[in-house]
C-alpha cells in the first residue's frame, strides 16, 4: 500500500510541474531504444550494464544564408547498472547537441529506486543535470548593421544545474510503461540570461508474439512529448525475427515518417533510421531528411550468483 500510494504521489507531482514553454532538448528517433535519456526510473530495472550510444544528423540539406550546415545533430551516450545494495540503480548520460550556431554539452547522473509490483518491476528516478549553453554570435548576420551584440568574435556561455524525475514500469512480459519530467527547476542563467523549460514525457509499449509465428514479434509503442505549449506523438510498430533482425516505421505528427532497420549480435542492438520529413521543412525542399545511428551494448554482471568453492581432496 505505501509503494502504491508512493507512486501516486510521484505521478501527480509530475502533472502539477506543468509551466513549460519551448522544447529544448535533443529529439531521436530510436526512442523505443532510448529509456535511460529521458526517464531515470528505468536505471538498473533489466538486471544488466547497458551502454547506448546515438547519434543523429538532422535536416540534411538545411543551411544558413551563409551556406553553413545549421540543422540540429546530436550525440547521446547513456550507461546505466543494477546496484543491489543500494536497492536500485545507477545512471550517467553525456550529451552534445548542436542546433544552427548554438552548441549545448550535459552531463547527468541519477539513481532509481527498484520494487516489486504489477506483475514486473518499477522504477522511481532522480537525476542531477549540467548543462553548459553555448552560441557563436560572430557566426550571425545581424538584421540591423553594426550591432554590438551580434558583431563580436567571442561568444557566450552559461552553465546550468537543474534535476529530473521519473516512474518506469517494466513487466516480467517486457511491456513497459514510463513517465517522467526534466528540468524540473526551469533554472536560469546569470543575470538571468536564458532559462531551461520543463519537458515531459510519456511512453507506452507491449511486444507480442506473432500467431502461428514464434519467432516473429511486433513492438508497437508511444511516446508523448510536452513542453505544455507544444503536443508531439511518436507512434512506433516494429518486427523482430528471432530476436536477431528488426525493423519499423514510426510517425512524429507533424514532423516525419521514420524507417527504422536494425539487427542484434551477440550482446549488440545495432540501428539505423531514416526520417522523412513531412514539415514544411521538407515540403521546401530544405530538407532532405534525417539519419540516426544506434549501437546497444550489454552484459549481465551476475550479481547474484552464488559463489561455488572448489576443495582439493589433498588440500582440504
Amino acid at each position: 500500500m505505501q509503494n502504491k500510494r508512493l507512486i501516486l504521489w510521484i505521478i501527480a507531482s509530475v502533472f502539477m510541474l506543468n509551466t513549460l514553454s519551448a522544447q529544448q532538448e535533443a529529439q531521436v528517433s530510436h526512442n523505443m531504444f532510448n529509456h535511460m535519456a529521458i526517464n531515470p526510473g528505468f536505471a538498473g530495472l533489466q538486471g544488466s550494464v547497458e551502454i547506448t550510444g546515438i547519434t543523429r544528423q538532422q535536416w540534411q540539406g538545411f543551411r544558413d544564408e551563409k551556406n553553413n550546415r545549421v540543422g540540429p545533430e546530436s550525440y547521446l551516450l547513456t550507461a546505466h547498472l543494477p546496484i543491489p545494495f543500494l536497492a536500485g540503480g545507477l545512471s550517467l548520460g553525456v550529451l552534445q547537441d548542436n542546433l544552427g550556431h548554438e552548441s549545448t554539452a550535459g552531463l547527468h547522473l541519477g539513481y532509481a529506486y527498484h520494487m516489486q509490483g504489477f506483475g514486473g518491476r518499477i522504477g522511481l528516478g532522480l537525476q542531477v543535470g549540467f548543462l553548459d549553453k553555448a552560441i557563436d554570435f560572430g557566426a550571425l548576420t545581424p538584421i540591423i548593421p553594426n550591432d554590438p551584440l551580434l558583431n563580436q568574435d567571442q561568444g557566450e556561455s552559461q552553465i546550468f544545474a537543474d534535476l529530473g524525475l521519473g516512474i518506469f514500469y517494466l513487466g516480467n512480459n517486457q511491456r513497459w510503461a514510463g513517465i517522467s519530467v526534466t528540468q524540473i527547476l526551469q533554472t536560469k542563467g546569470p543575470n538571468s540570461g536564458g532559462q531551461l523549460r520543463r519537458h515531459t514525457y510519456l511512453s507506452f509499449g507491449s511486444p507480442f508474439n506473432l500467431a502461428g509465428a514464434p519467432d516473429m514479434k511486433i513492438i508497437p509503442s508511444i511516446l508523448v512529448k510536452s513542453d505544455f505549449h507544444s503536443l508531439q506523438f511518436d507512434i512506433n510498430a516494429t518486427l523482430e525475427y528471432n530476436n536477431r533482425l528488426w525493423g519499423g516505421v514510426s510517425y512524429r505528427l507533424q514532423d516525419a515518417i521514420v524507417i527504422l532497420l536494425g539487427f542484434n549480435i551477440g550482446q549488440f542492438r545495432i540501428g539505423y533510421s531514416y526520417d522523412i520529413t513531412t514539415s514544411a521543412i521538407g515540403r521546401s525542399a530544405r530538407s532532405h531528411g534525417s539519419h540516426e545511428i544506434m549501437v546497444r551494448y550489454s552484459f549481465d554482471l551476475l550479481l547474484d550468483r552464488v559463489r561455488e568453492v572448489q576443495r582439493n581432496v589433498r588440500f582440504l
